[in-house]
Formats: C-alpha cells, structure tokens, sequence
C-alpha cells in the first residue's frame, strides 16, 4: 500500500492567492544544529550539519536560494521566533556559542 501525500494550502499570499504544497507522507526530517552560509552576488547556500562531539560536523543538506527568497525567509524566521518568544519565552543565545557555530572558520 503506497502512502498518501499530506498537503497544505499556504493563505494570503499577494493578490489574495493561495498556493497548495505537497508533503510526501516518505519526507524525512533532518536535524542539523550548524549552519554554514555562504553566498555569490546571485544566491545564497545555506548548509545544514550535525555537530556532534568527537566527530568531524557533517553536512546534512544545503539549500540554495536568491537574495529575495533569503531576504524572505530572514523575514518568516524572524516572525515566527517572535511568536515562539511571546508563547514561550525569550530565546538566550551564549555569545560564545553563537560565534563558535555560525561564523565561518578563519583561514589558516
């Protein structure tokens, strides 16, 4: 028996549109706790790894997009964690940490 796709309709898009999206029901989640971005002057790749200690970080995926859409996701992102913080509480960040998984490692 083959699985049915889940799907979603994404509301008030401009123009009042709206955009059906299909989530195949074999779609994995993948865990990353590191980003690495890098970008040209036409796009921009985010790779996603799994940091784990004693082992070299893997990356996971990489996602390449526009500006646009990368301006656009900062924008959801940003939306979206203010949400979370207003339901759960603000976010701490460990500027050690911070600065240790999400800049970009400095040449040798």
């Amino acid at each position: 028996m083959t699985e049915q796709p889940n799907s979603a309709t994404v509301p008030n898009l401009p123009g009042g549109q709206s955009m059906a999206i299909e989530l195949p029901a074999s779609l994995d989640a993948v865990y990353a706790n590191f980003a690495l971005i890098t970008h040209s002057p036409s796009e921009l790749l985010i790779d996603f790894a799994r940091v784990l200690p004693n082992m070299r970080a893997r990356v996971q995926t990489r996602i390449v997009m526009t500006p646009l859409n990368a301006k656009l996701l900062l924008n959801a992102l940003t939306e979206n964690l203010g949400k979370f913080e207003t339901q759960f509480g603000e976010i701490i960040v460990p500027t050690q940490l911070a600065d240790h998984l999400f800049k970009p490692p400095r040449p040798e």
